[in-house]
């Protein structure tokens, strides 16, 4: 009842570029863990040495599935997925770096990083109770309380446009790390964690321009109710 034919024009751009982030990513990813690094390194060797090298007092520990790789700055502690921990390949090597890259941007206060964290419990809270104020405020006919939902799911617009900078920060600490420490010293090797981040970064994108997209539509859609009531 609620979904207005346009809402194809607002959400199908930012759903396919989703859909190819998502493919781009996997295929990137799957591609560069056949390619062994140089050092024949894990990646959590990689983490480990990493970790080392830049003084961190972190936990490392495993975690199931694929891509599921994260650092917690709650409890200061890097999770690697199995693929990415016991595999000694370039892509592994790339999705490690990048997490203790996060682990560097806690250690240092980077402040996008701070805010990010944050605001996690409130709009883990506002982004599924926006859409619902939203509806209901429609059906009431109240356009106050559907503006109210409107602003609540603004707070997912706005962690998309923090997480966005904050992982492009630490995909270049992670390039600069490797480099650095000469894990993967080559330049293909280089230029293909490169890639892996690169794809990576592409899903943030896409995120943000879904958050952007709904954002818009319920926009759209509260000020077509506007209009009609005048």
């Amino acid at each position: 009842m609620f979904i207005h034919p346009l809402y194809i024009v607002f959400s199908l751009p930012a759903l396919l570029l989703a859909m190819f982030a998502q493919w781009r990513v996997r295929s990137t990813y799957r591609k560069y863990l056949k390619h062994p690094n140089a050092r024949g390194m894990t990646g959590a060797d990689a983490a480990r040495a990493l970790v080392r090298s830049a003084g961190l007092s972190i936990k490392l520990e495993r975690v199931g599935g694929e891509l599921s790789d994260h650092y917690d700055p709650r409890n200061k502690t890097l999770r690697l997925s199995d693929g990415v921990a016991r595999s000694a390949s370039v892509g592994a090597v790339a999705i490690a770096a990048h997490e203790v890259g996060h682990a560097i941007q806690d250690a240092r206060a980077y402040a996008p990083l701070k805010i990010r964290a944050g605001m996690v419990p409130v709009v883990n809270f506002t982004s599924w109770l926006g859409p619902i104020i939203f509806m209901v405020g429609l059906f009431l006919g109240s356009t106050q309380l559907a503006t109210v939902g409107v602003w609540f799911f603004g707070g997912a617009v706005i962690f998309a446009l923090l997480t966005l900078p904050v992982e492009l920060d630490a995909s270049r600490r992670a390039m600069n790390l490797l480099e650095e420490s000469g894990i993967l010293a080559d330049r293909q090797s280089l230029s293909g964690a490169r890639k892996v981040l690169s794809a990576a970064a592409l899903t943030y994108v896409a995120a943000l321009a879904q958050a952007i997209s709904t954002m818009m539509y319920y926009m759209f859609i509260l000020s077509g109710n506007s209009r009609r009531r005048r």
